[in-house]
């Protein structure tokens, strides 16, 4: 791994969260086009982009030993913030699934993929990933804000929402009819290939540019939230979740260095900007998801970079 692609990667993330921030300073963009951008990659570009990611990804590389050590790391840093959100923080259940994420769920998307590929050497590595956040984490979450913040659902009709949620959700669709084309080597004709890649390539920068407007918008980052919650947040998502993947990859499923590399600085990702896309969604922890990302993306800078450090194959 290459500490430069590391650089790289994150040089990427902060002029594009510049840009939404500069055009907010300058009133070109406001509180109405950070939600409509956010809206759009929710509903349109991040379906898309799942899509075409995993229809060309082996399924091999997405079914490996690669998926347990993931979907491990992302459950161990979810039970512990429940269990501190319940019996400490006092968070309500929208709010603990807002910081669930914030503590688990991994900037595989934006940051992922291009450190996949300039740190990794292929995108692939940040498929399993993905695959336990869009099919196991996130969806379940979904769930409960949906039923959490939608009073109208009572008895069959709640549970009806519970168990029809993730086909509901665009990014989980586009998942599974990316997952769907790549199980059985089906390529799409470049007539759909074309614009669905065109539009998938919106997801990135539609939600970093509305993240650099509320950086802008919104109170500073460390004054509206806890500094205790934030810290604690922080510790999950950059300390244990890759000690544990690097644990399970190395000592529990024994791959090899180049895979424990991997596993580690893919579960070492700050906070993703889909967390923060969804508390907007759903009007629920969105100071929270802010500052969770923001501390996050920038402390994981270091830690990726000791990673590579350590693990690196010579």
């Amino acid at each position: 791994m290459r500490v430069g692609g590391v650089l790289q990667g994150f040089l990427t993330l902060v002029i594009v969260i510049g840009v939404g921030f500069a055009i907010a300073h300058l009133k070109i963009a406001g509180a109405t086009a950070q939600t409509v951008l956010a809206r759009l990659a929710f509903f349109v570009a991040s379906p898309a982009l799942m899509l075409t990611v995993l229809a060309e990804t082996d399924v091999r590389q997405i079914f490996s030993a690669n998926l347990i050590a993931s979907i491990t790391s992302v459950a161990v840093s979810a039970v512990l913030y429940v269990l501190a959100a319940r019996f400490i923080f006092r968070r309500n259940a929208s709010d603990t699934v807002i910081g669930t994420f914030c503590s688990a769920y991994v900037n595989a998307g934006n940051l992922g993929l291009p450190m996949a590929v300039y740190a990794l050497g292929s995108a692939s590595w940040i498929v399993p990933m993905l695959l336990t956040q869009l099919i196991l984490l996130q969806p379940l979450g979904l769930a409960i804000l949906d039923l959490t913040t939608n009073s109208q659902n009572h008895g069959d009709r709640r549970w009806l929402r519970l168990i029809s949620q993730p086909f509901r959700n665009p990014l989980m669709l586009g998942s599974l009819v990316g997952l769907l084309l790549s199980i059985f080597s089906i390529h799409l004709p470049r007539v759909l290939n074309d614009p669905l890649h065109m539009i998938g390539n919106m997801a990135v920068p539609g939600m970093l540019i509305a993240y650099g407007i509320s950086l802008r918008l919104g109170p500073l980052p460390g004054r509206g939230e806890p500094k205790i919650q934030i810290g604690y947040i922080a510790l999950l998502k950059l300390v244990v979740q890759p000690l544990v993947g690097f644990v399970m990859a190395r000592y529990v499923l024994g791959l090899e260095p180049h895979a424990v590399l991997a596993v580690t600085v893919v579960a070492a990702l700050p906070t993703a900007q889909n967390v923060f896309t969804h508390a907007v969604r759903y009007d629920r922890g969105v100071i929270l998801a802010r500052d969770s990302v923001f501390v996050t993306t920038v402390l994981s800078l270091v830690v990726l970079i000791v990673i590579a450090a350590v693990l690196a194959p010579s």
